[in-house]
């Protein structure tokens, strides 16, 4: 299996690719990853770290086309390969692609996959470890740049070549290693989407706590793409809050530091956020097999449900994926729920013991034997 893994600046999509390794040697998956950046900087030794990207594009070039030769030649001799790469650099020279097509077409990848961290990590990650200068708007061009950049690589040189989205996921949510691990591992494993209600509920402790467990058990059971993975939803919730208290800043914690970003440069990008959130959920469920929702019930009774998975519902059912939806409410769902559905359950438990029934969950070491 040959995986070509990219992702923007700031991602730290070595040592995430690292554990990916370590994971798969554990369960007698022997990996070998390929850092192409450290790759380069050995085969140039005169050039300081942090560096690479400014010497002439020439010799970058001259300099990326020997390693890949390298790593073309190593994928030969091993049952697995991870390639570690971007798709496309934005420096000093500009924006630029990553990679030659003759290469790719070389090493035929077998699948791609593009990891994305959500916008304070990112900024957190860059202001520590890079001396380039960002905006958050910037962070969300270069991340969208790394997407479409990706799926070019992939359509430019086998169409047929799986191709994947996935966020990182971080220390409070956890990372997304499992995941990674049966995407290549694991393909007859179902892929899911998970769907449920963010900003509706946020504050209901108890409800938020219904739906972490949700997303643990089918975590259990499924690879999954969670929406929650990549939480930038709540920069523009919290932009909003500090207006609203006359304050001048945002502060929250990523990756364990306290941050701050300026209101006024959050509310610009506001219109952006939703678009990606928009364009990537739907880009999510159309790489999976199905849709899983679940919509909890609030205190008063009402169904908790949003215009947002009343959407992703849709989208899902004019994709003809599968559609299961867990309704937690004595009120009945709508006909735009019912209409959309392969079929509702009350509960998780009953959801799984339908799973169970279909074949869908079939290894015991992520079902909970109490179901």
């Amino acid at each position: 299996m040959i995986v070509v893994v990219t992702g923007m600046v700031g991602i730290d999509k070595k040592q995430y690719l690292s554990d990916v390794c370590k994971l798969a040697r554990a369960r007698g998956n022997e990996t070998v990853l390929c850092n192409v950046g450290d790759e380069m900087y050995a085969e140039a030794p005169d050039i300081a770290p942090g560096r690479i990207l400014d010497v002439p594009l020439k010799r970058l070039h001259l300099l990326r086309r020997t390693v890949i030769k390298d790593i073309i030649a190593k994928s030969k001799t091993v049952d697995n390969i991870i390639v570690n790469t971007h798709a496309t650099f934005r420096w000093r020279h500009g924006l630029f692609p990553a990679f030659d097509f003759d290469q790719m077409r070389q090493l035929n990848a077998d699948m791609y996959i593009c990891i994305i961290d959500s916008a304070d990590a990112l900024h957190v990650r860059l202001i520590s470890e890079h001396p380039i200068r960002h905006t958050l708007k910037d962070l969300l061009v270069w991340r969208e740049e790394e997407i479409l950049a990706t799926e070019m690589m992939r359509d430019g040189t086998n169409e047929n070549a799986l191709c994947y989205c996935l966020a990182r996921g971080d220390a409070l949510t956890g990372d997304t290693a499992e995941t990674f691990y049966r995407l290549i591992f694991e393909p007859d494993r179902k892929r899911a989407y998970l769907s449920f209600p963010m900003t509706h509920v946020a504050g209901d402790t108890a409800v938020i706590a219904e739906i972490a467990a949700f997303r643990d058990r089918m975590k259990q059971a499924f690879t999954c793409f969670d929406p929650a993975d990549l939480e930038e939803v709540n920069l523009p919730y919290y932009a909003k809050k500090a207006r609203q208290n006359g304050e001048d800043t945002v502060k929250l914690t990523a990756l364990g530091q306290e941050i701050e970003f300026d209101v006024s440069e959050v509310e610009q990008v506001e219109p952006d956020i939703s678009s990606q959130i928009y364009a990537r959920d739907f880009a999510l469920i159309d790489q999976s097999d199905m849709i899983i929702s679940y919509i909890p019930a609030l205190a008063d009774g009402r169904a908790a449900i949003s215009s947002g998975v009343e959407r992703e519902l849709q989208h899902a059912h004019e994709a003809a994926k599968e559609v299961f939806v867990i309704w937690h409410s004595d009120a009945a769902p709508s006909v735009f729920v019912t209409q959309t559905a392969t079929k509702v359950f009350k509960n998780t438990e009953e959801a799984t013991g339908f799973f169970a029934n279909k074949g869908y969950l079939t290894d015991d070491r992520y079902i909970d034997s109490s179901a």
